[in-house]
């Protein structure tokens, strides 16, 4: 039993991953959601080329994570906006950070995922891009504050 959970958590991780760069891929290219959906699905979860194999990925959560962040985009930039000084509105920070918080975001306003889960998995997608950065203590920051106001009452601390 325990291998078919890390196995999932492995899956919901890819597709993470993979919901990140294509909420990039739609900003950059203004593609719309259900084609850059298929472009991934066909082309990187869990195909192999020369350069090596792609992991496979949670389909289902794929979807859902980039067609929520797509959906609910106004209200997650929203919160993002709130979680950053006045001087740095979503619009100015780096692309590769905007997919990640509107995927966080996805996952904290339309789904049942753990409020601190969807932190740790994020952060790590944000080291994953900047090794060694500072970015990953600003993704927690702007997350964690994004889990607060989504999830009243989820990231209470413990009595």
């Amino acid at each position: 039993m325990k291998a078919a959970q890390e196995a999932m958590r492995r899956a919901r991780a890819a597709s993470r991953l993979y919901a990140v760069q294509a909420l990039f891929q739609l900003e950059a290219s203004g593609e719309p959601v259900e084609k850059v959906q298929q472009e991934f699905e066909t082309y990187r979860l869990g195909a192999t080329y020369d350069e090596g194999e792609f992991a496979e990925g949670d389909i289902d959560h794929f979807r859902k994570v980039t067609f929520e962040a797509v959906s609910n985009q106004a209200r997650i930039d929203q919160m993002a906006d709130r979680a950053l000084v006045a001087k740095w509105p979503i619009a100015r920070i780096d692309p590769t950070l905007r997919a990640v918080f509107r995927a966080a975001g996805a996952e904290l306003v339309a789904s049942d995922t753990p409020a601190k889960v969807v932190i740790t998995e994020y952060v790590a997608i944000a080291d994953a891009f900047f090794p060694g950065g500072r970015e990953s203590g600003f993704v927690n920051a702007v997350i964690d504050h994004m889990a607060r106001e989504a999830r009243p009452g989820a990231m209470a601390a413990p009595r």
